[in-house]
């Protein structure tokens, strides 16, 4: 099932545009990594705050939909720490409510040491639809 999940999220054109990629994925967890390039970083040469809040918000979306519930983000926050060091960093995301209307989901954003460089704590709503992971249809759910 974690193939089909990821392949299916492959589909996510603006994570697949920055550069992301979801290495793991099981029931209300998601793990993401970005191999960072000049491209991330910001006038101040670290890396932009954007690229690393996209990189855990597509953490917090994977591991959310993983159980076949189409969820959608209603509200997020995230908390910079320090800069990153390396040329990876890596999101881990783990789903800590599972309502079927509302879900909650925090997710660490590391560096290449394993240095915690920003948290992430997302919100998402359940749509009421069935994601099947193996045709990418949705279907209204009863």
């Amino acid at each position: 099932m974690e193939k089909e999940i990821i392949k299916f999220f492959e589909k996510d054109r603006f994570a697949h545009f920055v550069g992301i990629e979801l290495t793991k994925v099981g029931a209300g967890f998601a793990e993401t990594s970005l191999d960072l390039s000049e491209k991330h970083m910001n006038g101040l040469d670290i890396v932009q705050g954007g690229a690393i809040f996209t990189l855990a918000d597509f953490a917090f979306a994977a591991a959310t939909n993983s159980n076949g519930l189409a969820t959608v983000g209603i509200n997020s926050n995230i908390t910079y720490f320090k800069a990153p060091k390396g040329k990876k960093i890596t999101a881990v995301a783990k789903e800590t409510s599972a309502g079927n209307k509302i879900c909650g989901c925090d997710v660490d954003v590391l560096d290449e040491d394993g240095t915690l460089i920003a948290k992430f704590s997302g919100t998402g709503y359940r749509k009421g639809l069935k994601i099947d992971f193996s045709t990418g249809i949705l279907t209204k759910m009863k």
